[in-house]
């Protein structure tokens, strides 16, 4: 396994959060509040997080190799709901 995460700054984490727990939630296990969520996916697991300033974005890939795919499909679906503004994504692994 392994684990990266991503501070995006915004202003509306809540609304991205909760976007895209909807927009997985027909086809995955998902558990979400407007504050935090809990994906699984078929590649490993996204867990969100959001505040007044940030969405932090945390993944689990079960297979090292699906880490990169994980982070890029994560990344476009939130790209996509943010259309109105420009996000910063820097992965950073985890330990």
């Amino acid at each position: 396994m392994s684990s990266s995460r991503v501070e995006v700054e915004t202003q509306h984490a809540s609304r991205y959060l909760q976007q895209l727990s909807k927009h997985w939630a027909h086809k995955f296990e998902t558990e979400f509040t407007p504050l935090s969520s809990k994906i699984a996916l078929p590649l490993g697991e996204a867990r969100l997080s959001a505040n007044d300033t940030e969405l932090v974005i945390e993944l689990t890939a079960h297979k090292s190799e699906d880490l990169t795919v994980l982070q890029d499909v994560v990344q476009r679906h939130i790209e996509r709901f943010a259309f109105k503004e420009s996000l910063a994504f820097v992965w950073r692994p985890l330990a």
